[in-house]
Parts: structure tokens; sequence; C-alpha cells
């Protein structure tokens, strides 16, 4: 649903860009609403750039609404054009990669996991299913460039729930972390905006109807659970239970609601590839220990109990 609002609002404003912006300030002022009121919230959302110029975390986890930003902005580009389900589906795919490689890393998780036949093999598919659903548009050149741009987004984004986790961790609040992801993309995407208005490419216009506001809150829920979950399930298993809905409520926006998207058959069918993969690549890996190696997960709950 944030994807079809956003889509609908890019092509209102004209500006994808702008849409982004819309989309991001909504959410932002909502939070700000929530989180300035507690003195303890508010307390805690002050001193996140101090603890950032000390690096009481590592600093990319405080520019994890870069990751959302990048999401936000090819949303309110490429929605209006490819549709909410190939835009889903390529997005989608890239996150599964992004999720095999940072739980490799061990970005954002208590344990490292091992790269697997199982893991492998969905990464491999994520990439079949974004090349059928891109298949349609491979002789038009602008389109198939709007249908990379959310896989990229994917590649990007992986990690965003990962440093939401951290910050929320440093700050001891999911509203206080959730809030500085909306900051951090407000402005990121709002400078930009300003140097397009001086150079005379860009006007700042607002869209036209209520229900078009409503990008932001819409990925609070999101991106609140995300940051939830993600220590325990890890970037790639939460990626990958969020697939089904995803893919399925996008196919059912683009053929319920007139004007949103086409659904091919390669768009069917590159959702059922990508929802193959999730369930290939979330069968469970060994984690990965430094010392002594790798240990599978029964070894490790042994180990804990004789400990």
């Amino acid at each position: 649903m944030q994807s079809a609002v956003n889509g609908r609002l890019g092509q209102d404003v004209g500006d994808g860009h702008l849409a982004s912006i819309i989309s991001f300030g909504g959410g932002l002022v909502l939070m700000l609403l929530i989180v300035l009121p507690v003195r303890r919230l508010r307390q805690a959302l002050i001193a996140l750039p101090g603890q950032l110029m000390r690096r009481e975390i590592p600093w990319p986890n405080f520019f994890a609404g870069l990751c959302g930003a990048v999401i936000v902005l090819s949303e309110g580009i490429s929605v209006g054009a490819l549709g909410v389900a190939t835009f889903q589906t390529s997005l989608i795919s890239g996150m599964i990669i992004s999720g095999v490689v940072c739980d490799r890393l061990g970005i954002g998780i208590q344990f490292k996991q091992a790269l697997s036949v199982f893991r492998v093999t969905g990464a491999i598919l994520a990439i079949v299913a974004t090349l059928l659903v891109v298949s349609p548009n491979f002789e038009a050149p602008h389109m198939l460039a709007l249908a990379v741009l959310p896989f990229i987004g994917g590649l990007l984004a992986g990690w965003q729930p990962a440093g939401n986790s951290n910050v929320a961790q440093l700050a001891d609040s999911m509203l206080v972390s959730i809030t500085w992801n909306f900051i951090i993309g407000f402005l990121a995407l709002t400078v930009a905006f300003l140097i397009r208005m001086g150079a005379g490419s860009a006007e700042f216009h607002l869209p036209s109807a209520w229900w078009m506001y409503l990008g932001g809150p819409l990925g609070l829920a999101s991106i609140a659970l995300m940051a939830l979950l993600v220590r325990k399930l890890g970037l790639l298993v939460l990626a990958l239970c969020s697939t089904a809905g995803q893919l399925i409520g996008s196919i059912l926006i683009d053929s319920l609601i007139p004007g949103m998207g086409t659904v091919y058959g390669t768009t069917l069918l590159g959702a059922l590839v990508a929802l193959i993969a999730s369930g290939i690549a979330i069968i469970p890996s060994k984690r990965v220990e430094e010392d002594p190696g790798i240990l599978d997960d029964a070894h490790q709950t042994t180990e804990l109990k004789e400990g």
C-alpha cells in the first residue's frame, strides 16, 4: 500500500523526488509528535548526534535512513510506470541477495550465518525472478532502467533494519530509532531537492488528495516491526518472511485498482519464483563462530547448556 500511495503521489506532483520528501516528511511529523512530548524519548533523540560523533556504535548504523530514502525515492519515480507488483518483486529480490550477504557478515544479528546451498540457490532464484518481471521492458531501455532501480534499492536497503535495531538498542527506544531514521532520510532528500531547485530543475508544490500524505505513516509499522524482529530472525529470514505478503498484496493491488499497473504472465511467474527463492533460502543454515569455527545450532545449544 505504501508503494501504491507513493507511486500515485509521484504521478500527481510530477516529481518522484518531491514525492519521496512529502512521504518522509509525513512520517517524520508523526514521529516527532509522538517522541518530543516524552522527556525520556526527547533526551534520547537529542543525545544521538553526540553518540554518533563518539562512535558508540559503528557510524553506518546512524545512516540507515538513507536506505529507506532510496526505496521511497524509487517508489515515487518508478511505481507509476511499472506497477506495484513489478516494483515489489524487483525490490524484494535485491533484499534477498542483500540479506544473504549481511547475514554472512553478521551485520545487525547476534550470529553470522554460513553460506549454504539453500541460501545461495535462493539468491540465484531472486535474480531470476527479477529478470522475469523486467523482461517485458527489455525493448524499452528507459522502462528497464526504472525496473532495475528498486532492485538496487533492495540491495542497499537490506541492512536498514539492522542499523535501526542497533540505534534502538543504543537509545533504549524503538520510537527514537524510527524518528532518527526519518530525520536522516528527510534531510538527505531535502538537501538534494534544494540543490535541484537552485539549478532550476525542480519546483515545489503539494499533492491534491489527502490520502497521498499517508505514505510516511504507512511505512512506520513496517520499519518498527523489521527493527524489532531483525535481531532474532536475521536479515534474510526477515526479508523472506515478508515477501509473501508483499508480493501477493502488490499483485492484488495492480489487479483490483484501475490504473495501478499491468500484471503480465511474467510478473506472476517472477513473483512465484521469488516465493520459491524465499522458501529455499529460509532453510536454516549453520551459525558462524569466530572461535572455534562454524558450529550448527544444536551444537551451540549443547555448549551453552554445559557452560
